[in-house]
């Protein structure tokens, strides 16, 4: 019962802070919550000029949940908050498509209702492919969400914010159709965390009091049944306030964008060579799938065994040719087969390899570099 009662206040403080403390992105005291890590494609930048202003002034997010190859899906964002990521997905998804926000903070919610005209009315659309519910993420079948419902499941800086991650991870597993993915950034910490920030209801409320120690994850999708976590993208995050600062001490945090597949147990057992055929919108020529693997239009690459298994069996299946290693396969210009490379796993080093990239470039006249953005 002290556990119960523990979350229950942990969830009111959560839903003062969203819901009264926080006004706008700019009164958030670290930039836990507003950091991208890699640039955003030309199609994405401008279904989110189409958001209205009010929606995107109370965005909190941690990353860019806009995952590829999204015409027509069913998709569900945990933690929804204003909706921001909600319409620039309805836009991406096409009429046929469906995009459901889920939140426990009332006022947001009622923020993001009350724009659902204004933005189907700006994308053209005879009907809304918009819902929103008021619930809990970690308990979406109360909020009559059925099993394999969805093709994919997002989360922005969110599943931090709620006790139990492992119920979350739960849901989002029961909801998701096999090949399915849940696609999210969140906020990750080096070592476990103290008491003192456990218990501080800031830290809690900037994301960084509810932090996963980050090799956490793949224990807890393992025991779900997800396929092995795949790392997307990584920040360093910056505490922007002497007394927080204090409170934390060693601990380090990161934002980081994770990749899980519920893929059923039928996909390849050995590794493979793969040719991605391109033509998926905003990534034509050039897909990024995670920080290990970037594929080329027409270029082999050797990948292992989870990763064949991931494309075979999931939405991208249509855009890779996948044979075994040792079948010969025909591509159309030049190709190169990789050898198979280490899998970075650790957040925290690609955020530091990101760094050190990042201090090699030379900032563009408008103060940009590599093509990366503080922020949308």
């Amino acid at each position: 019962m002290a556990a119960l009662r523990e979350d229950t206040e942990i969830q009111k403080d959560v839903q003062t802070y969203y819901g009264q403390v926080l006004k706008k992105s700019a009164d958030l005291q670290t930039n836990a919550c507003v950091t991208t890590a890699r640039p955003v494609p030309k199609h994405i930048r401008e279904a989110l000029q189409n958001v209205h202003e009010e929606v995107a002034l109370r965005y909190y997010g941690c990353g860019l949940v806009i995952p590829e190859h999204l015409e027509n899906c069913w998709i569900l964002d945990l933690g929804s908050g204003s909706g921001r990521d909600c319409y620039v997905l309805s836009q991406l998804v096409g009429e046929k498509g469906h995009v459901t926000g889920i939140d426990m903070t009332k006022g947001q919610v009622e923020v993001a209702e009350k724009y659902l005209d204004y933005h189907m009315k700006k994308y053209g659309f005879q009907s809304s492919n918009v819902t929103f519910i008021h619930g809990y993420i970690e308990k979406l079948g109360q909020a009559g969400i059925k099993n394999e419902s969805y093709d994919i499941v997002v989360s922005n800086c969110v599943i931090n914010l709620v006790p139990d991650k492992q119920q979350v991870l739960q849901e989002a597993y029961r909801v998701l159709k096999y090949g399915g993915e849940l696609y999210f950034s969140d906020v990750y910490v080096s070592l476990e965390l103290p008491e003192e920030i456990r218990t501080h209801k800031v830290l809690w409320g900037e994301c960084l009091g509810g932090a996963l120690y980050w090799k956490e994850l793949a224990i807890l999708a393992q025991k779900i049944g997800f396929c092995p976590p795949r790392l997307v993208t990584a920040n360093h995050i910056s505490i922007q306030n002497k007394e927080l600062e204090r409170v934390i001490g060693d601990c380090r945090f990161v934002s980081a964008t994770f990749r899980l597949f519920k893929c059923s147990k039928t996909g390849p057992a050995r590794r493979c060579q793969v040719i991605y055929s391109g033509g998926i919108t905003g990534h034509e020529k050039e897909l990024m799938f995670d920080a290990n693997f970037t594929f080329k239009e027409g270029e082999i690459v050797e990948v292992d065994e989870e990763t064949a298994a991931i494309l075979k069996n999931s939405r991208f299946a249509q855009d890779f040719l996948i044979r075994p290693i040792g079948e010969k396969l025909s591509t159309s210009g030049g190709c190169s087969a990789l050898e198979l490379k280490v899998i970075i796993t650790d957040p925290f080093k690609l955020a530091e390899e990101s760094d050190s990239m990042k201090s090699r470039c030379v900032p563009d006249a408008a103060g940009g570099c590599c093509g990366t953005k503080k922020s949308c």
